[in-house]
């Protein structure tokens, strides 16, 4: 737009400076007034064009409501309201005066005899060029039958005769070969030029009048010279003839009175039309400058504006990147400026707490991982001690039910975590913000767990954390540690004297057998039979307990447990309880001892029988059953022995692996603490549980057998 303007300025200038210089020197307006009429009505009809396409241009902005539009329309009202109304009196005015000034120009009546001078002097000057081109066409045709060696001297000879001023002899070239002039001072002739040769061959004559600024008026005769043979080069001969000063003076001061009366008559009608487009120019670049100020203005202003409200635009979503230009440095480049600045400000703060937020997330992240590969339990509350969470090690101590107490407090838990969250939240009550420790029993699974609370920071938002582990293998190895240290000394202090008590009630037996009554002697045998069985029993358990207590190392090889299976239950074939087999046919072999192992199996299933004699002796249940199972589990091989006897009492879940812990009337309750002890050592795990209707399972887990463990013990 500025560009636009710049350049109507600059031809309205122009123009004006044409009219201007047309209206004082009326030659120069005739010889223009052509250039000058149609470049003011292009120039006119340009800026008309240029004004409808800005109006137009406009009024879509402020239909589609631009930012902007209306304030740009409101200036081009105001600046359009300034220029239009004085220019439209000054128009009325101007063209109301230069009408009637123009037509009083024209009282004086000439153009007869003007226009009659003219054509006398033409006619003289015909009559002069006709005589002329007699001379040459006769010279042409005497040079033409003599050679071009006699031409010289023939050429000034026939001028003089004809009474001519110059004659030259060119050829079609434009070469000189002869010349003859009056003037001696006149070194080189006036040729003539190509296209007069041109001209002269074709109409086999050319005449003109010449009228050189500054100088004489002065008749051109060229003709052709016939040649003597086809090949010469064709040549011509001109003639020059000065007219006399007084008649060149004439002819000259009637023709510029002619021209000066043609001009102004011309310049009645021209004058007219040419001073009214220019004055339409002028209104109209007068409206065209008001709409370009007020468009540019607006502009100016505007666009300040606009780009602020695109920039505000793109902080509102979340872009602070945007920025306003700045293009000037007034007020608005001021508020620019700071608005930039502003959104700099912004743009780091958001960047320094995206940072944050990053690292954040990253330690969150970090934590997280760290929480889900604890095998402890975490759980986190909030003040109200609700669940807020927890992490995988949690869910597999308490089991499934966790997932359902996210977000409910320890109040309303239920099930088997109500047992284990109402001291849980009896302790948070009572330390406050202290931190607690409590060793709890999670009722129906035997677990011990090792549980410590703590308040979180006020300034994190508070809360509760509660982390707790699984102790219960931990108290089992100590329980089976301290057993089998008690089994030693036992085993030492009572097997030592029993010996010698046997002994000394058979040889008391021996002594007194035929000393004594027969009542008497009847009372000893039972006595010695008593303390003989006692001390057997004794000796038994001492063995048992020895056998705790010093289990050998396993020597670990390659297994087939199904193999083992098949010959160990051999033996159980005509047993009270059938024994069905569930043996995975493609199991994979096993890393253990093959002794201990048989022991295990052995133990696994008379404790399976005494179960089903118990339940029957206690309920008179009949089809005793039992099952044993072997499937891979991972990297595993599990072996299970099931039964539908009365199970294990839930009090004793936890403790059913430590020594003398037993539900049968008899027996020393080793079974399942050796069982335990075996498969420990053999880095396996025995799992325990109840069935839902009757019976138990017992589950051993015992690690697959692997390429390199082979290589190593090879």
């Amino acid at each position: 737009m500025k560009a636009l303007l710049i350049v109507g300025a600059a031809l309205a200038g122009v123009l004006l400076f044409l009219l201007a210089t047309a209206s004082a020197n009326t030659s120069l307006f005739a010889a223009h007034y052509p250039l000058l009429f149609v470049l003011n009505a292009a120039l006119a009809a340009a800026l008309f064009a240029l004004v409808a396409w800005q109006l137009a241009g406009l009024i879509r902005k402020y239909r589609r409501r631009v930012f902007g539009s209306r304030l740009t329309l409101r200036f081009l009202a105001l600046f359009a309201m300034m220029a239009v109304a004085p220019g439209l009196l000054v128009y009325t005015v101007s063209v109301q005066f230069l009408t009637k000034s123009i037509e009083s120009w024209f009282d004086v009546k000439v153009d007869s005899a003007l226009e009659g001078g003219i054509h006398l002097g033409q006619a003289a000057i015909d009559q002069m060029l006709s005589e002329l081109d007699v001379k040459g066409r006769a010279m042409a045709l005497e040079l033409g039958e003599r050679p071009a060696s006699e031409q010289v001297a023939l050429l000034n000879r026939l001028r003089e005769q004809a009474g001519v001023q110059e004659a030259v002899v060119v050829t079609a070239s434009g070469r000189l070969i002869a010349s003859s002039t009056e003037n001696v001072a006149q070194f080189v002739p006036d040729l003539p030029s190509a296209q007069m040769l041109r001209q002269a061959r074709g109409n086999r004559s050319y005449t003109m009048v010449d009228a050189p600024p500054g100088k004489p008026m002065a008749l051109r005769v060229v003709v052709p010279i016939a040649g003597l043979t086809l090949t010469q080069e064709p040549r011509y001969l001109q003639l020059r003839q000065t007219l006399p000063d007084s008649f060149s003076r004439s002819a000259e001061a009637v023709e510029a009175a002619y021209r000066d009366y043609r001009e102004l008559a011309l310049s009645r009608q021209g004058l007219k039309r040419i001073y009214i487009v220019t004055l339409t120019l002028g209104l109209l670049m007068a409206l065209f400058v008001a709409i370009a100020l007020a468009v540019i203005l607006s502009n100016r202003l505007s666009e300040p504006l606009s780009n602020l409200a695109q920039a505000t635009q793109a902080v509102a979503r979340g872009d602070f990147s945007k920025r306003a230009p700045v293009t000037s440095r007034d007020e608005l480049g001021v508020l620019t400026e700071s608005f930039n600045s502003m959104t700099r400000q912004l743009d780091e703060a958001r960047r320094v707490v995206e940072a944050n937020r990053a690292a954040l997330e990253i330690a969150k992240a970090h934590l997280e991982n760290i929480l889900a590969n604890l095998s402890a339990g975490v759980l986190v509350f909030d003040r109200e001690l609700r669940l807020s969470i927890f992490n995988r090690g949690a869910a597999a101590i308490l089991g499934e039910e966790l997932a359902g107490c996210g977000g409910k407090p320890l109040a309303e838990w239920r099930g088997t975590l109500a047992a284990f969250a109402q001291p849980v939240r009896d302790e948070f009550v009572a330390a406050g913000e202290r931190t607690w420790q409590l060793e709890l029993a999670l009722k129906g699974t035997g677990k011990t767990l090792l549980a410590r609370g703590a308040a979180l920071p006020h300034g994190t938002g508070g809360g509760r954390v509660l982390v707790f582990d699984d102790i219960t293998q931990l108290i089992q190895a100590q329980r089976a540690t301290a057993w089998a240290e008690v089994a030693r000394r036992l085993a030492h202090e009572i097997k030592n004297p029993l010996t010698p008590i046997q002994l000394s009630a058979e040889r008391l037996e021996m002594k007194l057998a035929g000393k004594l009554a027969a009542e008497d002697a009847q009372a000893l045998r039972r006595g010695i039979e008593t303390i003989v069985s006692q001390v057997a029993a004794l000796k038994a358990m001492v063995d048992d307990f020895r056998d705790y207590a010093r289990l050998p190392a396993p020597v670990l090889a390659e297994l087939d447990l199904n193999g083992l299976l098949g010959e160990v239950l051999a033996l159980y074939e005509h047993s009270k309880a059938p024994i069905t087999r569930r043996l995975h046919p493609g199991l994979p072999r096993v890393w253990a001892d093959s002794a201990q192992i048989r022991q295990v199996i052995h133990n696994l299933v008379q404790n399976a029988q005494d179960a089903i004699e118990n339940r029957k002796d206690a309920r008179g249940a009949a089809a005793p059953a039992i099952e044993v199972r072997t499937e891979s589990a991972g990297d595993r091989v599990r072996l299970s022995v099931s039964d539908n006897g009365g199970g294990f009492p839930e009090e004793l879940i936890g403790r059913v692996f430590e020594p003398y812990v037993t539900t049968k009337s008899r027996g020393t309750g080793l079974g399942l603490a050796i069982v335990k002890k075996i498969v420990d050592e053999h880095r396996g795990a025995v799992l325990i549980e109840n069935h839902p209707d009757v019976g138990a399972c017992v589950s051993v887990l015992l690690p697959a057998a692997r390429p390199d463990a082979a290589a190593k013990a090879a």
